[in-house]
């Protein structure tokens, strides 16, 4: 299943995702899912519960979306950098190994412009 999601994912961010929505074909997602053995349904709940990715199922598209997490659920907020760096490690300490590898896997997908914004973010914060 995650080859098939990062191949989906691929596609959406090959398509502006996720600074826009992206339509994908309905019937022909279904069967590429269904030809690997895959319940789609469980596809699209795996990506909505793991990567915060929203879809709208239509007859003949599905829309897929970033799903904005609200500012309260910042875990950093109202902290320095020092904290949010402590903060951060405490976090990743307390991950399973399948987190951790998400995370990487993430960050391995991104483009280099989105590498680059998010190692610029890091020295800002003065973590890197």
């Amino acid at each position: 299943m995650e080859d098939f999601i990062a191949k989906i994912m691929s596609t959406l961010e090959a398509n502006g995702f996720p600074g826009k929505k992206v339509s994908l074909p309905t019937e022909k997602m279904y069967e590429a899912a269904d030809n690997r053995g895959l319940s789609f349904n469980k596809v699209l709940e795996t990506m909505k519960n793991d990567f915060q990715i929203a879809h709208d199922i239509g007859s003949e598209k599905i829309v897929f979306s970033k799903i904005d997490a609200p500012s309260e659920a910042n875990p950093f907020e109202g902290m320095d950098q020092n904290e949010m760096f402590q903060k951060a490690q405490e976090m990743m300490s307390k991950m399973d190994p399948s987190e951790l590898q998400k995370i990487q896997e993430m960050v391995m997908g991104m483009s280099e412009e989105e590498k680059e914004e998010l190692f610029k973010k890091g020295k800002d914060m003065g973590i890197l």
